[in-house]
Order: structure tokens, then sequence, then C-alpha cells
């Protein structure tokens, strides 16, 4: 009985050191995340939304424990991407192309805080990529009635391989015909154009749709070449509150070069 009580007890202690070193929930809920978006959630298309669930507990609270801590919102995004990464494959892509993928620079706009214990989910979506970088939107989203608490605009650097390589492994693989991709951008950016640009970019949907039309036929042929104009195609417009936020970064990037 001593025995069984000293075993116990080191478990205990064990345990109580993990967590004080390791952080241990962290680690247990981003292998839940990775296994569910590996083998319960189904696939997605690149340029899709992912949505992930999130509880604010007593952990997460600040100082005052009246909200949710500042920096928690950042915390939660480790799980939105890998939720994202997996069941786009984005991130196998990148690794089999002999790239790798880190966080370059993260924004984040406050609107309301959440409480303890009110449950948020978050909604992710590549709004942009260029040749070094992908672009990632995340708002927090009350389930309630759709508030939207916050909205986080995060750069991924991509090394050792181009963003444009990847997109183009990945465009062709996740949409079922060129018709039904096409379809999609359009209502998925349609929310970040401005009326001008959606009319002008429906004045091209009957080519896209012929296009299309003769893919399912079968008289299209795939080669290298279809594939770069077709995730050319694909590719979202340049928001313009991120043009302007890459002007920044670019202008703080120059500073600390040249020792500002």
């Amino acid at each position: 009985m001593e025995l069984v009580c000293y075993v116990a007890l080191g478990c205990l202690l064990a345990l109580v050191l993990l967590y004080g070193l390791l952080e241990l929930h962290y680690f247990l809920r981003m292998c839940l995340c990775v296994l569910l978006a590996r083998f319960v959630k189904r696939r997605c298309h690149i340029l899709e939304t992912t949505t992930v669930n999130g509880l604010c507990l007593t952990n997460d609270v600040d100082t005052l424990l009246y909200h949710m801590n500042n920096a928690r919102y950042f915390r939660e995004l480790d799980f939105a991407r890998v939720d994202f990464y997996e069941r786009t494959k984005l991130y196998r892509t990148i690794t089999r192309l002999g790239g790798s993928v880190f966080q370059g620079a993260a924004t984040i706009r406050y609107r309301r805080f959440i409480r303890p214990f009110h449950r948020f989910k978050i909604i992710s979506r590549i709004i942009y990529w260029d040749e070094q970088s992908l672009f990632m939107e995340h708002r927090f989203v009350r389930p309630a009635d759709q508030f939207i608490h916050c909205i986080v605009i995060c750069r991924q650097r991509v090394i050792d391989v181009s963003m444009d390589s990847v997109m183009a492994e990945l465009l062709p693989k996740t949409a079922a015909t060129p018709l039904q991709a096409s379809r999609h951008t359009l209502s998925s950016t349609a929310s970040m154009q401005p009326a001008g640009m959606a009319q002008a970019q429906a004045m091209q949907l009957p080519q896209t749709t012929l296009e299309a039309a003769q893919a399912e036929n079968g008289h299209v042929a795939t080669s290298t070449t279809t594939t770069t104009a077709y995730s050319v195609k694909l590719k979202p417009p340049l928001p313009p509150e991120l043009c302007k936020w890459i002007e920044y970064n670019d202008m703080s990037s120059k500073n600390l070069r040249s020792g500002c």
C-alpha cells in the first residue's frame, strides 16, 4: 500500500513538473487538433475557409479576471493554423517541395473582449500570396450572433521554395473542376472587392466557363503552363489594407537593416 502511494505521488509530481516546464495541455490540444484535422474533418480547398472552436477558460483571462488576455489570441491562432495546414495539405506540400514555413509578421485589431467561459470560433482563410509569403486572415467570431471580436492578419514566410510553386501544386489538386473552383473563387473574393472590380471579374466568366466545359468534356490537355495560368486566375486580388500593411513591413525591415 505504501508503495502504491509513493508511485501515485511520483506520478502527480511528474505531471505537475510537466505542466510547469512544458505547459502540457497546450501540446495535448495541439496533438488533438492535428489528429482531428487529418483523420476526422473533411479536406478543404486551399481557398476555402476553415473553422475551429474555442472556449475562454480561467488560464486564458487577464489579471482582472474580466476578459481573455490579449496575448492569448495569438496563441489560439496556433490551433487554427495547424487545422488549416492539415485540412488543405498546405504544410505537407511545402515540406514535400523542400521548403519550410514560419510566422513572419502579424497584426491584430480588437473590437470587443471575450469574457471568461464564453465560446468563440476562429475562421481562417488565405487572402493573398506572393513569391515568398502567404497572407492569412483570422476572425474571432461569437457563435451566437456571428459578432466579430477581432481580426488578425498573419504573414507566413516560406523559404527554400516559391509560394507560387506551392499554390500551383495545390490549386488543381484541391479543385474538382476549373468551373467549380472559379465559382468558389468568385464567391469567396466578392466581399473583398469593390463593385467595379467584381463586375470586371464577372465579365471574364464566360471564357472561364467555356474552358471549364471543355475540360469536363476532355478536350483540354493538362500541362505545366495550364497549371500555372490556372493558379494565377484563382489568385485573389491584393486587398488595399493589406497593401498598406506590406508597405509598413517593408519600411520596418529597411530601418532594421540600416540600424535605425
